[in-house]
């Protein structure tokens, strides 16, 4: 058993589960997240716990076992508490703003880039230089933010571009004369 499907997943009084075969639902106040758990894994539920266990005869089974219960805390975590990222945006003249179901952002290029915002997750904008991305699904969160990353990545020598609020860049040194 891998070190990570040792530690069962305590499931809170509110949270409903349920179990059909390989596929767990986890569902709250009308918002619901399901996983089908890899074949090579075996599900257990005592109570309010939820253990994982490796089926013999499977070649990556240990390691599937600790993937397969780190997705379904995901999916509880979401349920109860909601995940953020929040993004900050740096640079002269650059900016985003709301318009209905997109983001629209001016990061130096001669157009605005126009974001769609996917089901699922809510984005706000608290001030020109920040966004905010909240969500039930971990992976679609990260997702969005990635994709919003990507439009302008910083630059290693200036700094400006979109990045994760709180990370550092290191800067490179430009050229001497």
């Amino acid at each position: 058993m891998s070190k990570v499907a040792r530690n069962p997943i305590v499931i809170p009084s509110d949270v409903k589960l349920s179990i059909d075969g390989q596929k767990i639902i986890v569902e709250k106040g009308g918002n619901s997240l399901e996983r089908v758990v890899h074949d090579s894994v075996q599900i257990i539920h005592n109570e309010n716990k939820l253990t994982f266990k490796a089926k013999e005869g499977y070649d990556n089974a240990r390691a599937q076992s600790g993937t397969e219960r780190s997705l379904v805390n995901n999916n509880v975590i979401g349920i109860t508490q909601g995940f953020v990222e929040e993004l900050s945006i740096v640079g002269v003249g650059y900016k985003a703003a709301l318009q209905g179901n997109t983001l629209v952002l001016n990061l130096g290029y001669s157009h605005q880039i126009h974001y769609e915002i996917p089901e699922g997750i809510n984005i706000e904008v608290p001030t020109q230089t920040e966004v905010v991305i909240k969500g039930i699904n971990k992976q679609v969160v990260g997702q969005a933010s990635a994709h919003i990353q990507d439009y302008r990545r910083p630059d290693p020598y200036k700094g400006k571009g979109v990045r994760k609020k709180g990370v550092n860049i290191s800067l490179k040194e430009g050229k001497k004369k």
